[in-house]
């Protein structure tokens, strides 16, 4: 039987539920992993993860549909990156079919937690891994823990998702041929000071620019980007080695080129060339995609077209359809849902 939670008041924040997943890597390989009712995690002092921060994770959702399904939207993808991560990190990566069979497996075991179709709310899901037993030269670790946590959200933007406010600040986001392109718990860290410079002046994120150069946009400290141009024919997206691979921004550009009949674009991109863009959005699990009005580059403004009211039209037109996708409302290309 569902939870009596008022759904549609849910904020984006973390709620215990009934179950997590677990499974551990010991003596070269992983056990069978379970369902735990216990969502402390116990480990040495002296834990790899706390002396040298060995960790990834991922974010994905459960949705209820329209006809009533529960689905999850390209969790085979997520394996994939998570598998990525743990290689770039000497991590043992956890097997891409189990990360899948997990993630149904504890959705399955908390169905009475994801919210219903048309709440606005979601079950959010956190895979993670780190380094678990104690290391104290710098090394890898010989023992991981792998786990899923589950958790109601709500929307990450209460009220809609309206235009924000983004500055360039003096700080890096990743090194060139450091970590960038995969999903590392030290990415985000070295994240937090910077976006609460940036909240602390009155900014919603921060808007990287390549670090070697500083000339060509990179991604903000939790989303890639997306611009609009040529009177919403066409869509560019920034490449780059140091930019995380956002499954969002991938369907996206799938969508764009293939039920949009849009051009993609997927280039380096000049920081100069963006006064020219009409709209500009950030892309990412937790938003879908959240639209930015005004970029702010130590003083100078630059004003996005598409305006600080609303989402600009091109870009709404592709929110709308990968959220009809992921909500059952729009037949989903193949692949792309994953029925629990």
């Amino acid at each position: 039987m569902a939870k009596d939670i008022d759904w549609g008041s849910l904020d984006f924040s973390y709620r215990e539920t009934d179950y997590s997943y677990v499974s551990m890597y010991k003596d070269g390989k992983w056990d069978e992993g379970k369902l735990t009712g216990d969502h402390t995690v116990t480990m040495s002092e002296c834990a790899c993860v706390l002396q040298y921060s060995q960790s990834c994770f991922e974010g994905l959702k459960a949705y209820t549909t329209e006809d009533g399904r529960i689905v999850c939207f390209r969790p085979d993808l997520n394996a994939q990156r998570m598998a990525d991560s743990a290689r770039r990190l000497e991590m043992p990566p956890f097997p891409e079919d189990r990360f899948v069979d997990a993630v149904r497996e504890v959705v399955k075991a908390n169905i009475d937690w994801v919210p219903p179709y048309g709440s606005g709310a979601t079950l959010y899901i956190r895979p993670y891994m780190f380094g678990y037993n104690s290391v104290i030269g710098v090394k890898p670790a010989d023992e991981y823990m792998f786990r899923i946590l589950v958790t109601p959200v709500g929307p990450y933007f209460k009220g809609g998702a309206k235009p924000v406010v983004v500055r360039i600040p003096d700080f890096d986001r990743a090194a060139p041929h450091g970590t960038g392109g995969i999903k590392a718990g030290l990415n985000y860290a070295m994240s937090l000071h910077p976006i609460m410079e940036a909240h602390r002046e009155g900014f919603n994120e921060n808007m990287y620019l390549d670090p070697a150069t500083r000339t060509k946009v990179e991604e903000t400290g939790g989303a890639n980007i997306i611009f609009i141009k040529d009177h919403g024919k066409t869509l560019v997206t920034p490449k780059s080695d140091s930019i995380l691979p956002s499954i969002t921004r991938r369907s996206i550009c799938w969508i764009a080129e293939n039920m949009l009949g849009m051009k993609v674009e997927h280039r380096p991109v000049l920081f100069s060339e963006v006064p020219e863009m009409e709209e500009m959005g950030l892309c990412g699990t937790a938003a879908v995609i959240s639209p930015v009005g005004q970029i702010n580059d130590h003083g100078r403004i630059i004003n996005i077209p598409s305006g600080m009211d609303e989402m600009g039209p091109t870009t709404k037109k592709l929110y709308d359809t990968l959220t009809g996708i992921q909500m059952g409302r729009i037949k989903a290309p193949e692949g792309w849902i994953f029925e629990v």
